[in-house]
C-alpha cells in the first residue's frame, strides 16, 4: 500500500487548526471522549462533522506470563562519527582550533587558519616552520617581531601576536575556569600575554603573563584563566611588545568543568545521558574508511599525550582533527555513557582504493593491537599505553564492527574472514559484526551480527516497520546501526522524520528477537557546519537543542531490557497505525506497562485499549501518564530560538485500569505508563529460577 502524507495545515481548514492547536498545547487531559471533543468543537465554534472521528482503533495487550519475551539489553544505543564538527568544535571541549598549526599539511610555508594575525607587516611577521620537538607534528608557529615598547618603531597598545576563534566562536563564561598549555621557544626573553577576549579583542575576559628569562629550549608552560565576563563568541589572544622572535606549538584552551574532567561538553555530554543509550558505536561511519586509504582513522595516532598526536585531515566530511578525541577517549565516553562500546574498524577499504587480502596483514595487526589496548592487562604491550594515559582496568569492548558499508566492495569477504578468524582467535568472546545485509536472505560467511542502514523518505522508512517481520529467526541476528529520514521529508529536523521513524522503531522492537541494536545518525551537528541533514542534537559554541528525532528516541529510551507483551491493533479502517507494548522497570525499581503508538496519518483516532493478563488491582491510576509528541505543521522543527517547539508533553492519565479510551491527534507520536504492582513475569528460554520480578 502506498502511504499518504499531507501536511496537517492542508487538511484542517482554520477552525479544525484552532481545535487541534488547542488540544496540543493542553498540558493536562486526561481521557478524552468523543462526547468531550464534540463539546471542545462547540467551544471552538465548529461542527462534530467538521473533525473526522470516524475512525476507531482498539489495541488488545497480553500482560500475561506467556505473553513476555524480554528485550534485548542492547537494543538501543547511539552512533556517534566524526561528521559536522561533532567531536572536535563539539563534544570534546577544546576551545583552540588547528592547536598544532598542523592542518595546512606537512610542508612550510603552511596555512595556519583560523589563526589570524594581531598587527600589521610593519610590526610582526608571522610564518611556520618544521622546528617542533615533536616528532609526529613538526609544524610550529613562528613569531618575528619587529616593534618594541621603546625607539621608532613602537608596538601598538596592546601588542602584536595572534588569535585563534575557535570554532566559530569560544563560549567563555565568568567565574568559569579555563586551563591553557602552550610549547614556547624563544632566543630572547619573554614576556607574552595570553587572554581571552571578545571577538573583536576590545573586551578582555581574563589575561596572564608568561614572562621567562630563558626559553631557548622548547618550554612547556600553564596557564590558569578565570573569565571575568561571559561572551559566547570569544577568542585566545597571544601577544607581545618585545621585539624577537618566538615560537608557539600545541596550544590549548580547556574549560575545567568538563565531564568527570574527562574532555567531554558537559551539555552535550548530558544529551547523549538523557537517551540512556545502551552502546555507542564509534567512531564512524565514512570517517573509519576515508575517501582514501592516506587519510583513513589510525587509531595508534590518535591515543597517547594529547601535544604527540598528529591529527589528521578527514577527507570525506573534509576538515582536519587535531585527534583530541581518539579512541581511549571514545572508550572512556562509553563507560562514563554506562554503555557497551561498538568499535568500527577499517578493513583495509576505502571509498576508492583497497589492499588486496593477501596484503591485509598489517591492518589486521592493527586491529589486534587496539583490542590488546583496550582489553589487555596493564602490564602487556599495549595495555600498558591504556594504563598509562590513567586507565589501568581493562574497557569492557565486547564489539567489533569490521568496516563500513563495505559489503559491495572486491575485497570485503576476503578480508573479512581474515578479520573475523583473527578475532576469535585472540579474543573469542568479541562479537564480530558483518557490512552485509542478512535480513532477506542468507548470508555466505559467519558473523555474529549484520550491518544494516536505511535513510530514505519518510514513508519508506515508516513502512519498513515490518522489514524484519519476515526475517529469519535463526543466524545472525541484525544491528540497524543507521536509520534515519532524510533530504526533503527531513529538513533539518522535522516532525515527519519522527514519527517515521518511530514507527519503525516500534517494528525493530517488536522484531527483537532478531534485530539486537539500533542507532540513528548523525548524532551531532555543528549549526555552523552542517555537513549532513537531518541529525539528533544540533549545537553552537553554547547552545543545544534536540530536534523531533531526538524527542522520538527518548520514549525509546527505557525499552532495552524490558519486556516486550503480545500486542494487536485492530482498526475500522485503513488506518496509518504501529504500536507496541513493554513492561519497564523505572530508577526507583517501580514497574511500569508503557504502550507507544504512531498515528501516521491524517486523522483523529479514537483509541480503545484492552489490557488482559493482569488482575485488576495490578494497576495504579496515582502516577499514569500520557506523553504527546506532535505539532500543528508536519514540518515543523525546533530552533535556537524554539528548542521545545516540537518536544513531548506530558499530563496526568485519569483511571487507568485494564480498559482506556483516548484520542490519538493526527500525525502524533503517543506513550501511556501505567504503573503496575509487582509480579512475575515468565521469559521463555529461562528456567523457573530466571523469572523476572517486574
Amino acid at each position: 500500500m502506498r502511504l499518504r502524507l499531507l501536511d496537517l495545515g492542508s487538511y484542517l481548514g482554520d477552525k479544525q487548526r484552532n481545535l487541534y492547536e488547542g488540544l496540543s498545547a493542553m498540558s493536562c487531559f486526561h481521557r478524552v471522549s468523543l462526547g468531550f471533543f464534540i463539546g471542545l468543537c462547540v467551544l471552538y465554534q465548529c461542527s462534530a462533522l467538521e473533525v473526522d472521528t470516524n475512525q476507531t482503533a482498539w489495541l488488545f495487550v497480553n500482560a500475561s506470563e506467556a505473553s513476555g519475551r524480554k528485550i534485548p539489553d542492547t537494543l538501543f544505543g547511539i552512533f556517534f562519527e566524526e561528521i559536522n564538527h561533532a567531536g572536535a568544535g563539539g563534544l570534546w571541549a577544546e576551545l583552540v582550533s588547528n592547536r598544532g598549526f598542523e592542518a595546512g599539511g606537512p610542508n612550510t610555508p603552511s596555512n595556519i587558519d583560523p589563526w589570524s594575525i594581531i598587527g600589521d607587516d610593519s610590526s610582526v611577521i608571522v610564518s611556520t616552520d618544521r622546528s617542533s620537538c615533536f616528532d609526529r607534528n613538526k609544524i610550529a608557529l613562528r613569531m618575528e617581531v619587529l616593534c618594541d615598547t621603546y625607539g621608532t618603531n613602537v608596538c601598538p597598545d596592546g601588542g602584536v601576536g595572534v588569535y585563534n576563534p575557535g570554532f566559530w566562536g569560544m563560549n567563555v563564561e565568568q567565574g568559569k575556569q579555563y586551563k591553557v598549555v602552550l610549547y614556547i621557544r624563544s632566543l630572547q626573553s619573554v614576556n607574552i600575554s595570553v587572554s581571552l577576549t571578545g571577538s573583536n579583542g576590545f573586551q578582555t575576559l581574563a589575561t596572564a603573563n608568561i614572562v621567562a628569562a630563558d626559553v631557548s629550549n622548547w618550554t612547556k608552560t600553564e596557564i590558569l584563566l578565570e573569565a571575568k565576563e561571559t561572551n559566547h563568541n570569544a577568542r585566545l589572544q597571544l601577544t607581545t611588545s618585545r621585539k624577537g622572535v618566538v615560537w608557539f606549538d600545541q596550544v590549548s584552551a580547556m574549560p575545567l568543568d568538563t565531564y568527570k574532567g574527562h574532555g567531554f561538553r558537559n551539555d552535550l555530554f548530558g544529551m547523549l545521558a538523557d537517551l540512556k543509550p545502551r552502546f555507542i558505536r564509534f567512531p564512524g561511519g565514512c570517517f573509519v574508511e576515508g575517501e582514501w586509504l592516506r587519510n583513513a582513522f589510525r587509531w595508534k595516532e590518535t591515543i597517547g599525550p594529547w601535544e604527540e598526536r598528529p591529527g589528521h585531515f578527514g577527507d570525506v566530511w573534509l576538515y582536519w582533527t587535531d585527534e583530541g578525541l581518539g579512541y581511549f577517549e571514545f572508550l572512556q565516553l562509553a563507560e562514563d555513557l554506562g554503555a557497551d562500546p561498538i568499535w568500527v574498524v577499517n578493513n583495509g577499504i576505502s571509498h576508492n582504493d583497497e589492499v588486496d587480502t593477501s596484503s591485509i596483514f598489517p591492518f589486521l595487526q592493527e586491529i589486534l593491537d587496539s583490542l590488546e589496548f583496550a582489553k589487555g592487562a596493564p602490564d602487556s604491550a599495549w595495555g600498558s599505553v591504556r594504563a598509562a594515559m590513567g586507565h589501568p582496568e581493562p574497557f569492557d569492548l565486547r564489539y567489533v564492527a569490521v568496516g563500513n558499508e563495505d559489503c559491495g566492495k572486491k575485497n570485503y569477504r576476503g578480508n573479512y574472514l581474515k578479520f573475523y578468524y583473527a578475532i576469535k582467535q585472540a579474543y573469542p568472546d568479541i562479537k564480530v559484526i558483518s557490512n552485509c545485509d542478512g535480513s532477506t536472505r542468507q548470508l555466505d560467511h559467519p558473523t555474529d551480527f549484520y550491518d544494516f542502514h536505511i535513510y530514505s523518505d519518510a514513508n519508506t522508512v515508516f513502512s519498513m516497520a515490518h522489514t524484519f517481520d519476515h526475517a529469519s529467526r535463526s543466524g545472525p541476528k541484525a544491528f540497524v546501526s543507521e536509520y534515519a529520514v532524510w533530504k526533503q521529508d527531513a529538513g533539518t529536523g522535522s516532525l515527519l522524520a519522527a514519527l517515521a521513524e518511530a514507527g519503525f522503531l516500534i517494528g525493530v522492537e517488536r522484531n527483537s528477537d532478531v534485530v539486537e541494536m539500533a542507532s540513528y545518525a548523525p548524532l551531532f551537528v555543528n549549526a555552523n557546519d552542517r555537513r549532513w541533514n537531518p541529525d539528533a542534537i544540533v549545537f553552537n559554541s553554547y547552545q543545544v537543542y534536540g530536534t523531533p528525532s531526538f524527542w522520538m528516541q527518548r520514549f525509546f529510551s527505557e525499552s532495552s531490557g524490558g519486556i516486550l507483551l503480545n500486542s494487536t491493533l485492530q482498526a475500522n479502517s485503513s488506518s496509518l497505525l504501529i504500536a507496541s507494548a513493554i513492561i519497564w522497570k523505572n530508577s526507583d525499581n517501580k514497574n511500569y506497562l508503557r504502550i507507544k503508538i504512531v498515528n501516521f496519518g491524517s486523522n483523529f483516532v479514537n483509541l480503545k485499549i484492552s489490557i488482559d493478563g493482569l488482575k485488576p488491582s495490578s494497576f495504579q491510576s496515582l502516577g499514569s501518564t500520557r506523553t504527546v509528541l506532535t505539532s500543528s505543521n508536519l514540518m515543523d522543527e525546533n530552533s535556537f530560538k524554539e528548542p521545545n517547539k516540537v518536544a513531548p508533553i506530558k499530563s496526568l492519565l485519569e483511571k487507568a485500569d485494564k480498559n482506556i479510551e483516548d484520542v490519538l491527534p493526527p500525525h502524533s507520536f503517543t506513550s501511556f505508563d501505567l504503573p503496575i504492582v509487582s509480579t512475575e513475569l515468565w521469559i521463555p528460554g529461562t528456567d523457573s529460577s530466571s523469572k523476572s520480578s517486574i
